[in-house]
């Protein structure tokens, strides 16, 4: 989905788009199992579809235009999500959750007062109530990729792309130069970690033309390293669990992995992930205009298809910090901050879920390296450049 500052002085028209991304999503899951929790590190089902709301509402009509709340338990129940590491997954119960019709009317009665106040919003709140929903139809969408394909609604007319076999491996002979990581404050909207803008010197360097393939991490795997978690083995062949399906595995998309697996990978030939500085080089030289990302596809394409732009996040080797200068938003001070704990990676580029808005080249996602659910592969830079 691709946002403006057009597309927000229309009026309701983003919000509207935006919103129908992540119903879409909630209309994906069959019947009786939105109190499930296809991940188990993450909230049943059932507390996104009152997050996204809200989040909404506490940002907007409480926090800026002091609206008097009408179900203020709705309010802070569906606040915040969770991000437990695998020792510390939650507890509850589906009978701790409200039944789904009145989570429903909640979500309408804020959405029309949010419609009431939304162009006097200020367009940071704007684009922060946008984009922070638009990241859920993300991550919403690799959650129920965990879902048994029994629980999921297949949409009409879908069909993963066919696989054209092995990629001849390539590289790209980046030069010495600087990289420019981060947002310009005049550059248009951007999250707090994203700032401040600034230059980095980076060494030359080599780095793969593609992302490594399914068929270049079979031959890890078959030396004995864990399977990524996409893959399932059944009747002595590998298959792939795409989003609706499953098919044989498919040599020449990107595989997705845990920064661990990636990381484990590139040691084992002797090479390194890339650090986000040398991501942005890279990627600078870059002259793809286009790619498998804005919410067009649910599953990869061949490496051959889609170069930086989408098709996978890209791990680094950059833990996760604040930048020089960095300030975090008074109304939403614990959204990078949090997570400057040394346990989270950098990941840049996009994936097929990746709303087109995302591909600014200051954004940065993050994850714990030992994630596997996150639509996350990477490239390998040769040792001592």
């Amino acid at each position: 989905m691709a946002l403006s500052t057009e597309s927000l002085a229309a009026g309701l028209s983003a919000l509207s788009a935006a919103r129908a991304a992540t119903d879409e999503i909630f209309h994906l899951v069959q019947p009786g199992c939105l109190y499930d929790r296809p991940i188990p590190e993450r909230h049943r089902l059932v507390f996104y579809v009152g997050h996204v709301e809200a989040f909404d509402w506490n940002l907007i009509a409480r926090r800026e235009f002091d609206v008097a709340p009408f179900h203020a338990d709705f309010d802070r129940l569906f606040a915040f999500g969770i991000d437990p590491g695998p020792n510390g997954l939650p507890t509850d119960k589906h009978s701790d959750w409200p039944e789904h019709a009145a989570v429903l009317d909640y979500v309408q009665r804020s959405r029309r007062k949010i419609d009431e106040h939304w162009e006097d919003t200020p367009e940071q709140l704007r684009w922060v109530a946008l984009e922070h929903r638009l990241m859920h139809a993300e991550t919403l969408a690799y959650m129920l990729h965990n879902f048994p394909l029994t629980k999921l609604v297949r949409p009409h007319g879908y069909s993963p792309e066919t696989s054209a076999g092995e990629v001849e491996a390539a590289s790209l002979e980046i030069p010495a130069g600087s990289a420019t990581l981060g947002h310009s404050h005049d550059g248009g909207f951007g999250w707090d970690n994203e700032y401040d803008q600034h230059t980095v010197d980076v060494p030359a360097f080599s780095l793969g033309k593609y992302k490594i393939t399914n068929g270049e991490y079979l031959d890890f795997v078959n030396t004995g390293a864990p399977a990524p978690h996409f893959w399932v083995r059944r009747g002595g062949e590998w298959l792939l669990r795409c989003m609706f399906s499953e098919i044989p595995l498919p040599m020449d998309w990107p595989v997705y992995v845990t920064h661990e697996q990636a990381l484990a990978y590139a040691t084992w030939l002797g090479k390194r992930l890339p650090t986000e500085p040398e991501w942005h080089r890279a990627s600078a030289a870059s002259t793809a205009s286009s790619g498998n990302f804005g919410m067009r596809r649910w599953d990869p394409e061949p490496v051959t298809a889609s170069q930086f732009t989408g098709n996978g996040w890209e791990w680094t080797s950059t833990i996760f910090g604040p930048f020089p200068g960095f300030r975090p938003f008074a109304f939403y001070p614990g959204y990078s901050a949090d997570f400057f704990d040394g346990a989270h990676y950098v990941l840049k580029g996009a994936s097929p879920r990746t709303a087109a808005t995302f591909l600014r080249p200051s954004f940065r996602n993050w994850f714990r390296p030992d994630y596997p659910y996150v639509y996350a592969t990477f490239r390998c830079v040769e040792q001592g450049r």
